[in-house]
């Protein structure tokens, strides 16, 4: 069986039309701790229009809004499923942003896993891996 090799998005042209044509941002290990990157990101890109679903089994509200305990559990679909996890983490995130119907899995600065981008790749997903949105959003949007 050959092995397949997961292509994340590098093209800056397709990341740009993914944060402009993205309404709806599941932020995967949101935290409602300030010193936590994934809170601010979240609060940031609330900010720029967004809708932000905080995604964490550990809390019922982050930044004054539900959060979800999985992805399943939000009601509509997600366009961009921004994950804050470890890179061992990301298999059973990337499943459950496929079955959602998801668009992008966007693994946060720092977060590799290329097997679990090749998956979200055969199941039709968009895949943007250690890069930061809110930088690249400042970097390509504003």
């Amino acid at each position: 069986m050959e092995s397949v090799i997961a292509m994340p998005i590098n093209d800056e042209e397709r990341i740009r039309q993914i944060l402009k044509e993205a309404k709806s941002i599941a932020v995967v290990g949101a935290s409602p701790k300030p010193w936590r990157d994934s809170g601010r990101i979240a609060q940031f890109l609330m900010e720029k229009g967004y809708t932000v679903f905080p995604v964490n089994p550990n809390y019922d509200e982050v930044l004054g809004r539900r959060c979800f305990p999985n992805l399943a559990s939000i009601a509509q679909c997600v366009d961009v499923v921004d994950i804050f996890r470890r890179s061992e983490e990301m298999a059973p995130i990337v499943e459950e942003a496929i079955r959602v119907g998801a668009r992008t899995v966007w693994m946060q600065l720092g977060v590799v896993n290329p097997d679990a981008a090749a998956r979200a790749e055969e199941g039709g997903l968009d895949v943007i891996m250690d890069r930061c949105i809110a930088i690249e959003y400042r970097r390509l949007i504003e």
